[in-house]
């Protein structure tokens, strides 16, 4: 007890280090820090690579790694290509519409 009284006094004597200065602090520049800590796009480089020897990945695979690149958001994402409707069309002609109606019905 007495030993720690004892340094609990010494500790209250010795002025303490005020934080709110700036003395032997280096500042940084906020503009270095931002460029250190941002993140480094390699998809490009990365493609050229892939590229650049004999063997081309086939169009699935690639396509693969480009999906994985984007992020995840639903802007991130590239419009789905919407398949087009062939008009349908009858195969019938109305004379033979008119064929069937004097056969089935008995209709002149």
């Amino acid at each position: 007890r007495a030993v720690g009284a004892a340094r609990r006094r010494k500790r209250a004597l010795e002025p303490a280090r005020n934080k709110a200065t700036v003395k032997g602090r280096v500042v940084k520049s906020a503009i270095e820090e931002y460029h250190k800590k941002k993140p480094v796009n390699h998809l490009r480089e990365n493609l050229q690579y892939m590229l650049k020897g004999r063997f081309v990945a086939n169009r699935a695979i690639t396509e693969q790694i480009l999906a994985q690149n984007r992020g995840r958001k639903s802007k991130d994402q590239p419009p789905k290509k919407a398949v087009k409707k062939k008009p349908e069309g009858t195969v019938f002609t109305e004379e033979d519409f008119r064929k069937f109606e004097r056969e089935y019905f008995g209709r002149p």
